[in-house]
Formats: C-alpha cells, sequence, structure tokens
C-alpha cells in the first residue's frame, strides 16, 4: 500500500455558533491520508464524519487548524485545490430539469474544461457507470442506485486525484451496493484517493485500507483492519467498532 501522504489535517477545529450557543464538531484532529487509499471515516452520529469531509471538499472552512495538500496549505490556492477534489455529497443534488448526460456536460463546463474533452469523458463515463440507457432520462425518473451511479461519475467528470463519498450508499438494497462497492474499487484502481464517510460497517470493511474512528468531534485511532483484528483479536470491523465505542464510553 502507498504510504505517500496526499493531504494531511493539522490540529483542525471547527466550531459552529448558534442561538443555542456553541457545538465544537470536530475537536484538534490530526491525519493523515495516502494516495491512492480508501480511507474510511467512521462514527456514530454527530461524530463529525461529515464535518471533516466537508472540510476537505471546502465546504467550510476551519475554525482552526490547516489542511495540507501534498504540503501545501489548500487555502493558498483554493481554486486549484477544488479542481482536484470530486464530491458525491450525502444528500442527493442533481439538478432535476437536466438529463442523465447534460447533468455530465454541465459539470464538466462547471471546470471549464474543452468541450470536445467534456463530451468523451460524458459518453466514456456512461459507459463505465452503466448510465447510457438513461442518457435523455430526468433525473426524477432514476432509481436510487442509478442516482448514485450518476453522483459518482459527476464527481469524477474533471478527473480528480481525491474523491470524497459521503454515505454513498445509504438506503440502497445490498445487490445495488455491492455494485457500487465495484465502482468504488475500481477508482482505486485507477490511483484515485478516496474518502469514504459511512455508516456501515461491512462496507468500511470490504472497502478500506485504513479507518479513521472518530468521536464526539476527536479521532481516537487510525489504523487498517489488519491491525485492528491482531490488536482486538477480532475479525469483524463491527464487533471491533462496537468494542472501541464501550472503551470510549466507560472513560466518560
Amino acid at each position: 500500500m502507498n504510504t505517500t501522504p496526499i493531504l494531511t489535517i493539522h490540529n483542525v477545529s471547527k466550531i459552529y455558533h448558534g442561538a443555542r450557543g456553541t457545538t465544537k464538531a470536530l475537536d484538534n484532529v490530526s491525519l493523515t491520508i495516502n494516495q491512492g487509499e480508501i480511507f474510511g471515516l467512521l462514527g456514530v452520529n454527530g461524530a463529525g464524519k461529515t464535518t471533516l469531509s466537508s472540510l476537505i471538499a471546502t465546504l467550510h472552512p476551519a475554525t482552526e487548524g490547516d489542511i495540507l495538500y501534498n504540503g501545501i496549505s489548500i487555502y493558498k490556492n483554493l481554486y486549484n485545490y477544488r479542481r482536484i477534489i470530486g464530491l458525491c455529497p450525502q444528500k442527493q443534488n442533481l439538478d432535476t430539469k437536466l438529463t442523465v448526460h447534460e447533468n455530465l456536460l454541465f459539470a464538466g463546463r462547471y471546470f471549464v474544461l474543452p468541450e470536445a474533452l467534456i463530451q468523451e469523458r460524458a459518453e466514456n463515463l456512461m459507459t463505465e457507470f452503466s448510465l447510457t440507457r438513461y442518457r435523455d432520462a430526468e433525473v426524477d425518473e432514476l432509481s436510487g442506485g442509478t442516482k448514485q451511479r450518476l453522483l459518482i461519475a459527476r464527481a469524477l467528470m474533471h478527473d480528480p486525484k481525491i474523491v470524497i463519498l459521503d454515505e454513498p450508499t445509504v438506503g440502497l438494497d445490498p445487490d445495488i451496493r455491492r455494485v457500487l462497492w465495484d465502482h468504488i474499487k475500481a477508482l482505486k484502481s485507477r490511483g484515485i484517493t478516496v474518502i469514504l464517510t459511512t455508516h456501515y460497517l461491512d462496507e468500511a470493511e470490504m472497502l478500506s485500507d485504513r479507518v479513521c474512528i472518530l468521536n464526539k468531534g476527536a479521532v481516537v485511532l487510525v489504523e487498517s483492519l489488519a491491525t485492528l483484528q491482531e490488536r482486538y483479536q477480532m475479525q469483524k470491523l463491527e464487533d471491533i467498532f462496537i468494542h472501541i465505542n464501550a472503551q470510549s464510553l466507560d472513560k466518560e
């Protein structure tokens, strides 16, 4: 496995201010994500998974700390950094007024790609994600699994180096989830770094090279599954996760 860092999260905290006071969603998080790995972000609801992925995607700024891409702060040139990030959000946000093909074309034009390249990449991605038969279909005509395939395809239109998948298979049938798993594995085989946020521990176990467990905005651990299996003498990530969370509760 490649151990060359592509992203370094350095002492990052995120504080939200609201009518009911302040909420510390992330608390001094530090970790590295390596080139070409599938990096699983795990934790119970409110652990900080989506907050961390949204900071990496630059949807929100960090309150404290820094995020480095290849050793350089992303905040020094957000425009260039955003061009290497692909985002598949937790809440489906496809344009329902556009067809499948048009959604892909719009994504390519958003990144100001040459028109010939936009057309080529749209065709290739529709083939890769089995979307060609839905080329002229509007989004509301698609099944949940097809929408998810389109979301991932759209995130790849500009050929990003890092793809963030936030709960990409939530609510989908098991057979559709496994089809999407194959697509996610294919991203890794192309050298793309994948940041995977998921509640499904079987999904994280099947796909992740390393997992990061968050609890109340803080990093509990970052390890490979093999290391965790050896350390806790358990085979299933679900059992390990439950054990670690129980230990965290005992410390409170």
